[in-house]
């Protein structure tokens, strides 16, 4: 058996930031399911925000992640995302990001939707992969052991004390242990919960399901935003950066049809606003071919070919379209999960010893719609909070005692998995629940629809139970690790539908048709749920107000 302090699980920015933090105080190793540079992250394409700006400031920062949030962000968490930006992007650009520059050397910011400033600062359109590199060089130096291909399939907690993880080794297929006295959870969003996401395939939710199984609480889990702009053949994004240069959104008749829905911000407004107002423009008859346009023509090659060159090769490569010459068709798609593992603004969460960090938590500092370049920067701001205290707190305590049965239990597990033979096949039940959220849980949502997809994961989680696996060995035996995701992505679906037939109002992201206003004297309170064999348990937080009151949010 393996022996560390802290135990990250995921590296992305998230894992990799509270690596290099934790290691300052504790003995610290990282596991993830590729290799770190390969992470979700570095399809994170905009940039990241920070006041820099001489004429913005942190507090004007943190009220528009505020009003952004619709009101159901904590703000004391969002003071400190906000207020610890500017440092720790001087930071990131001490490490070796290379950040795009203005006229004046500088680093550049452009305009995001929902920001009284243009605070975000990018790398081109590749923001999250350049940073990623960065930390990684970072990780390297610092001398931190990485377990690549290596995937999590149990938090051991004895006690309600987090004791370490077992995870399957890809390359030999083998189960192996490792003794924690703290594990940081950084494993990224859940967006394969719904049909044609923006997420990798990797990103399913792990950490969230295992802490929700081991007794931590999702929080805000019917949250989940929709991007205004993504590919229609497949999800993949095309970068809000379009609209912050300068691209307009165009419906059938050539319309800049943003100018009904929000005339201030236009194409800038937040995204919540902006994926409904594509959608109204669709089901009205104004889209083409269930798409929307983005069009970049008027910014010219020069500014397409260095500003957003990777969005140019995507719409090339997948649909076909030159921005240089004509519009990207798109259409709002599953792009982040507001919800996640309820953490304090240390990143810990109500099992002691268990952390987490990055989209997989939340804090909370996106609330009801998360305003875009605030998630890499919660990934480094809350990254660093949370290895530094999950590396103090391993450095204060004993060396926890591991129980002899988990790995046994574990592999038991696996081994019914492998030899059962009557059952289905997890990539149909997942495309089955995919095809659920998707008709039933999407940006418009009624009480019938959620109640049938309410009914229908239920059902599909019954089924699950006997899964089967079509490659019954053990060495990279990606069939099982999938199914094993298939299991996760089930677990959140549930909480997600959930959430969203109980909060019986519309804020951000969350759209009832059947309860279009938003209702601060009933649902200005974040959603807990916690796991019980027969689906989740709600319970219900206030949310920390400090310095805004709710009010009407309009752009």
């Amino acid at each position: 058996m393996l022996e560390y302090d802290v135990v990250v699980v995921g590296a992305g920015l998230a894992g990799m930031r509270a690596a290099i933090e934790a290691a300052k105080a504790s003995k610290v190793t990282v596991l993830s399911k590729v290799h770190p540079v390969r992470s979700h992250s570095g399809a994170a394409q905009g940039g990241i925000n920070a006041a820099l700006g001489p004429d913005d400031s942190t507090e004007s920062h943190a009220f528009d992640t505020v009003k952004g949030s619709d009101y159901l962000g904590d703000q004391d968490a969002i003071e400190i995302l906000c207020r610890e930006a500017p440092d720790d992007i001087v930071e990131l650009e001490h490490m070796g990001t290379v950040f795009s520059r203005d006229a004046n050397g500088r680093i550049a910011q452009r305009p995001f939707g929902g920001a009284g400033f243009p605070r975000t600062c990018f790398a081109a359109d590749i923001t999250g992969l350049v940073i990623l590199h960065a930390l990684y060089e970072q990780m390297l130096k610092t001398g931190i052991k990485v377990f690549e291909e290596w995937v999590v399939t149990s938090l051991v907690v004895d006690d309600n004390k987090i004791r370490g993880i077992i995870a399957i080794d890809m390359r030999s297929g083998r189960l192996e242990a490792i003794k924690a006295k703290a594990v940081v959870l950084a494993t990224g969003g859940c967006g394969p919960v719904f049909h044609n996401s923006s997420n990798a395939l990797i990103s399913t939710g792990d950490g969230m399901s295992l802490a929700y199984r081991a007794g931590a609480p999702l929080m805000d889990m019917e949250f989940m935003q929709f991007h205004p702009t993504t590919l229609k053949a497949n999800g993949v994004l095309i970068t809000e950066g379009a609209r912050g240069e300068g691209g307009h959104l165009l419906n059938a008749l050539g319309e800049r049809f943003m100018a009904r829905y929000a005339p201030q911000k236009m194409e800038l407004a937040s995204r919540d606003v902006v994926s409904r107002a594509e959608q109204t423009e669709i089901e009205e008859g104004r889209g083409i071919d269930g798409c929307i346009l983005v069009d970049l023509r008027h910014l010219g090659a020069r500014k397409i070919k260095e500003r957003l060159l990777q969005i140019r090769e995507l719409a090339i490569d997948i649909a076909g379209v030159d921005p240089i010459e004509e519009p990207i068709p798109v259409r709002p798609g599953a792009h982040y999960s507001m919800g996640g593992l309820k953490t304090d603004v240390s990143g810990a969460t109500l099992v002691p010893g268990l952390f987490a960090a990055g989209e997989c938590a939340c804090v909370s500092v996106h609330g009801a719609n998360r305003l875009g370049g605030n998630s890499l920067l919660e990934t480094i701001v809350f990254g660093r909070r949370s290895g530094k205290a999950a590396g103090e707190f391993a450095a204060s305590v004993a060396a926890p005692a591991f129980p002899e049965s988990a790995i046994r239990d574990a592999d038991a597990r696996i081994e019914g998995i492998l030899k059962r033979d009557d059952g289905e096949k997890g990539y149909a039940l997942r495309r089955e629940l995919q095809e659920t959220t998707h008709e039933n849980l999407g940006i418009y949502r009624t009480a019938g629809r959620i109640q049938r997809c309410v009914e229908k994961v239920t059902e599909i989680k019954e089924r699950y139970a006997s899964v089967i696996v079509q490659d019954k060995g053990r060495i990279f035996n990606t069939d099982l690790v999938s199914a094993i995701e298939t299991g996760y992505l089930i677990d959140l679906a549930q909480a997600m539908a959930a959430g969203a037939l109980a909060r019986e109002e519309s804020r951000g992201a969350h759209s009832r048709r059947d309860f279009p206003s938003r209702d601060d004297d009933k649902w200005l309170k974040h959603t807990l749920a916690y796991w019980t064999p027969n689906g989740p348990r709600l319970d219900y937080l206030d949310v920390t107000i400090t310095k805004w009151p709710p009010a009407e949010r309009s752009y």
